[in-house]
């Protein structure tokens, strides 16, 4: 429904958007390989910042996942391995767009920051947009209530660093807040 008529009581429909839950994250069947891969990394990328599990146990349990073999492997296997291989070199870059200690940040929301900043590093194929906002519904799928606007906040800080021409052409064009 796009109509801007109202419900008894005032309440204005809610609007049916396709590919879409109820709660407005993607339907695992509207979601790419990449998307998916992005997903599994998360969960493993979890399981090092919270149990500090061997990395290759990690990754085999996680390949045993239901749904694995819809994901994008090589993305998967660049953006678990690149995280924890890089972990210093990442929560340094992020660290002074906290407010916070780590310790206070949520492993899911840590984790997610990880993955966007290992690609804006390493994936130049991947749009910085495209980057940011997959992280975003990462962190409202999987995070606290408010959880992607502290990722937003802070893959939005590094993006110029990472991708300097990209987001100057996007805020030359309007697309991006400044």
């Amino acid at each position: 429904m796009t109509e801007d008529t109202t419900k008894a009581g005032g309440a204005k429909p809610r609007q049916s958007r396709t590919g879409l839950t109820s709660t407005g994250a993607r339907k695992a069947s509207a979601k790419s390989n990449r998307s998916r891969a992005r997903e599994f990394a998360l969960q493993a990328l979890y399981q090092h910042l919270v149990g500090r599990n061997d990395p290759t146990d990690i990754d085999h349990f996680t390949r045993d996942l239901a749904g694995f073999h819809k994901a994008d492997a090589a993305h998967y296997d660049a953006l678990l391995h690149g995280s924890i291989d890089n972990a210093e070199q990442l929560d340094a870059l992020i660290r002074p767009l906290l407010d916070r200690k780590f310790e206070e940040i949520s492993p899911i929301e840590h984790a997610v920051m990880w993955i966007g900043v290992y690609e804006f590093q390493n994936c130049p194929d991947v749009p910085w947009r495209v980057v940011l906002n997959e992280c975003i519904e990462l962190a409202k799928e999987f995070g606290g209530t408010d959880g992607h606007k502290y990722v937003n906040a802070v893959l939005n800080g590094l993006a110029p660093q990472f991708r300097p021409l990209e987001v100057e052409a996007d805020r030359a064009s309007g697309k991006a807040k400044a």
